[in-house]
């Protein structure tokens, strides 16, 4: 039977540019491959390759998928086994912190042909340049869209109880914990559900919350205190002993989306766009935050000011997308330089390799 495979983002195209994540998601690895190598090496490929044949041996599987390309994968983790592969190229460096003896670099530009890469220096530095110019446009844009986000939050915020917000969310953490609490360190992971992408917003929320037993889907407007309530159930998470994953926004990582702690079979989440989703199980419940703090009518009172806003909001995300999808473009023509001048047959010697060492740390897990 095949493993579980669990997919989430560990680094963020954002309106603060690219947020990173990667080491609260390889903390307790024992084994670390960080693969170099330009674009078109196979480092996605390698680590599907190998995530496919451990997940088919039964072993649950962490895929990190990357931001930047819907396709690929930026590393693939094994939790049983503690052993982790990541791409270590920019923009998501790894910097190892017990070189040797847990972290290994692995370079995959030992498979290229540099003389026939030479041939389109020119080209690749071209293109390089123009790729780093569209992500710097796309998070202009990102960070302009915040600003805008902003005056979206203020009207709501300006029209909040606060008391009704705070006795909720004493309600909703009562209800939650109980009395559970554990005599250990908690175990925090901060990640990313979804991802601002070339194909536009993508999230792995099904996938993420599909063996937890109770769903929270927080309904509500920007500004009405989803963030912070997650926020704050996290940190009571954290102080009772308890593992606890945390998604942040992928649009502002200052932000929250959702919280899931698996030892007490919940997640709660934001369940509006562009990660809108409705319950479909017996045991998932809705919180409107509009309904239980916002003012009655305030919709109605602002809505031609709210719609002028959401229009502008609207036109600079689709904006930073466009870039996005340059950028992709880009990176494809600057792929095919690079695939033209590999001998694939070696990065296959180097996937066995690596595979032959998690094996030899399997082989120890089980003794």
């Amino acid at each position: 039977m095949a493993g579980k495979i669990k997919n989430y983002f560990a680094g963020g195209n954002t309106a603060r540019g690219f947020y990173n994540l990667f080491d609260s998601n390889l903390q307790g690895l024992e084994r670390l491959f960080i693969l170099k190598g330009g674009p078109g090496t196979g480092k996605s490929t390698l680590m599907k390759h190998i995530g496919g044949e451990w997940s088919g041996k039964g072993f649950a599987i962490e895929y990190v998928h990357c931001s930047s390309d819907n396709e690929s994968i930026d590393g693939v983790i094994i939790p049983a086994l503690k052993v982790g592969i990541v791409d270590g190229t920019a923009p998501h460096v790894i910097e190892p912190k017990a070189p040797g003896a847990v972290e290994e670099y692995v370079n995959l530009g030992e498979a290229w042909d540099s003389e026939k890469l030479m041939k389109h220096k020119d080209k690749i530095h071209k293109c390089c340049g123009e790729i780093s110019k569209s992500y710097e446009n796309a998070y202009a844009r990102f960070a302009e869209a915040l600003s805008i986000h902003d005056e979206w939050e203020e009207i709501y915020i300006n029209n909040i109880d606060f008391s009704k917000l705070n006795q909720l969310t004493e309600k909703l953490t009562d209800a939650l914990f109980g009395k559970h609490k554990k005599s250990k360190v908690a175990d925090r992971r901060h990640r990313f559900l979804g991802a601002a992408t070339p194909k536009g917003a993508v999230d792995f929320i099904p996938n993420l919350t599909e063996d937890v037993k109770k769903r929270y889907f927080l309904k509500g407007r920007p500004g009405s205190g989803k963030s912070t309530m997650l926020k704050k159930l996290a940190e009571e998470a954290e102080s009772r002993g308890l593992d606890v994953e945390i998604y942040h926004c992928g649009f502002d990582p200052h932000s929250l989306d959702m919280v899931i702690v698996r030892e007490l079979g919940f997640a709660i989440f934001d369940s509006t766009a562009p990660h809108e989703y409705f319950p479909d199980r017996s045991t998932d419940e809705v919180i409107d935050l509009y309904e239980a703090a916002i003012a009655p009518g305030t919709d109605e009172k602002f809505a031609d000011q709210l719609k002028e806003i959401s229009g502008r909001y609207s036109a600079k995300m689709k904006e930073a997308t466009s870039w996005l999808q340059n950028a992709k473009a880009l990176h494809d023509e600057l792929e095919s330089f690079y695939i033209k001048a590999i001998n694939f047959s070696k990065i296959d010697q180097i996937r066995d390799e690596i595979n032959a060492e998690i094996d030899r740390m399997a082989g120890i897990a089980s003794t």
